[in-house]
């Protein structure tokens, strides 16, 4: 099962690589600038709602450019997102990966790699999940602990990575400042506490979903079937396992 969820994580990344990425620059941008409490406000239809935003969000708010991004897992999604922060908002690119990347793609993306995960969620002004879930949780009470004072969350990756009442508690504690989630823990139910947060951004487990996206799956199963019956070997092959032979 385990591979299996790796491989599908992995061919998914390739057909949206360019959607999830997107929806991963808005959640950031959500997180530093509290655009959910603005939006929130003006959908209100309160005026003293709207007032109290214009008052006080500047004095809880930042712009990303020259503040560090710590990207966990650098395959086709955060390698597209390290260039996408690092571009439009000159924010300084971090990661970690259980795959070092090459010195030449370290250099091209100006990624600075972390050994260690701890190490990297010591380092980063915003971390942002964009690894296949491996079976347990990877963003515990301790994990988040760990992350700067101040600093921000934001997952694209698989709910499940993430122990959301962790979560809760560091955001109510504010050592975390900000999370934006597009995915969930129980989908699609989602933390009623985070819900309730106007420092969280929350989405629909939607980020990959354009239509170019879907063109992109369709593309890529289309060749998927045509490279294994012309040579035996698909492009991004899932349950490969249960296809030993090659077709005659």
């Amino acid at each position: 099962m385990l591979t299996l969820a790796l491989n599908f994580f992995l061919q998914s990344a390739a057909a949206c690589t360019e959607s999830v990425a997107d929806a991963a620059i808005w959640l950031i941008l959500s997180c530093f600038r509290q655009f959910t409490w603005s939006a929130l406000a003006a959908r209100s239809l309160s005026p003293a709602q709207f007032t109290d935003v214009t008052r006080n969000v500047a004095a809880v708010t930042h712009n990303p450019a020259g503040h560090s991004l710590g990207i966990i897992g650098l395959g086709k999604i955060g390698q597209r997102l390290a260039q996408k922060a690092s571009l439009a908002f000159d924010m300084q690119i971090m990661y970690h990966d259980i795959r070092r990347a090459t010195p030449d793609r370290e250099a091209e993306l100006k990624a600075t790699f972390f050994p260690t995960l701890d190490s990297l969620l010591e380092a980063a002004d915003c971390i942002v999940l964009a690894t296949p879930f491996a079976g347990e949780t990877l963003m515990t009470a301790a994990r988040f602990a760990q992350m700067k004072a101040g600093s921000f969350f934001v997952n694209i990756a698989r709910g499940k990575l993430v122990d959301e009442d962790a979560l809760v508690a560091a955001l109510e504690s504010r050592h975390i400042a900000a999370a934006a989630l597009d995915v969930h823990f129980n989908e699609p139910a989602v933390h009623p506490r985070l819900a309730a947060m106007r420092n969280v951004e929350l989405l629909c487990h939607m980020a990959g979903a354009s239509e170019e996206s879907h063109v992109g799956f369709e593309r890529m199963s289309m060749q998927n079937i045509l490279d294994f019956f012309e040579t035996g070997n698909a492009i991004s092959p899932v349950n490969l396992e249960w296809l030993p032979l090659k077709p005659t």
